[in-house]
């Protein structure tokens, strides 16, 4: 089986990546099924139910999310109901939505689990006790299951990784929008990368005007958040995985560009 994962889809340059990149690149990668990062998918912040459609209808299969979930109060609005999507399954219990769930392929299903950081993040419940919880239930139905840990430390994203090595198919961490260079398949198994970088804006900081966050640095001065233009990025991951065991076999890093 071959998953491809898109990295934090930031805006509408990065759903304008999308519809351009992601037929090719499934064509490309032979891809099975394919899972993204969409929390910052409606102008810098959340998700409306219309992008969630248009993303959906470019090809994508899935959505997690992060800290950024409740940004958009739209996604109140359709989130309990909708079965291909999730937020960081250790948000405390009442909150909308759910943690994980299933996505069914060439007669297989593959566990999705969305956890979040404590480090430099938000408080929430402790997600490596939580994902051997999580993990328990999602593997009573499927060996493949892929853990998107959305974290600002890159210590805790290791940390996590080495934790669920051989107990899960791949973590991928998200939410810092810089590819890093450490993907590969840990010795259980399990395919990792500490972050598997941002779709959108090529030529700015995060996706955000560059020229804005220079001067909050320059000034210390709040200012307002406008998302870039110029060329576009797409970030992503493809994924092979043994349909029986749930072990990763590879796991290869994705950076495409194009002009605007």
């Amino acid at each position: 089986m071959r998953l491809l994962f898109v990295g934090d889809i930031v805006g509408k340059p990065g759903r304008e990546g999308i519809k351009r990149f992601l037929k090719p690149l499934q064509l490309d990668y032979d891809i099975d099924v394919t899972i993204a990062n969409a929390e910052n998918a409606a102008s810098g912040k959340g998700l409306t139910k219309e992008i969630a459609e248009e993303l959906f209808d470019y090809g994508i299969q899935f959505f997690t999310m992060g800290n950024h979930v409740w940004d958009n109060r739209d996604i109140l609005n359709f989130i309990d109901r909708e079965t291909r999507m999730i937020r960081p399954a250790n948000y405390p219990i009442g909150a909308p939505g759910q943690g994980y769930g299933f996505i069914r392929t060439k007669g297989y299903k593959i566990g999705v689990l969305n956890l979040s950081g404590r480090i430099f993040m938000n408080p929430l419940d402790d997600p490596f006790s939580g994902a051997i919880r999580w993990i328990n239930q999602l593997k009573q139905e499927t060996p493949i299951v892929l853990v998107d840990f959305h974290a600002e430390a890159t210590s805790e994203k290791v940390a996590l990784g080495w934790f669920l090595d051989g107990k899960v198919s791949a973590v991928v961490g998200t939410h810092t929008h810089i590819q890093t260079a450490d993907s590969r398949v840990l010795p259980q198994g399990t395919a990792y990368i500490t972050d598997v970088g941002m779709t959108g804006p090529r030529d700015s900081v995060l996706g955000i005007k560059k020229e804005i966050i220079i001067n909050r640095f320059l000034t210390q001065l709040p200012a307002k958040f406008e998302l870039a233009n110029g060329p576009i990025q797409i970030n992503a991951v493809a994924i092979e995985i043994d349909e029986g065991s749930g072990r990763a076999l590879k796991i290869e890093p994705i950076q495409r560009f194009i002009e605007v």
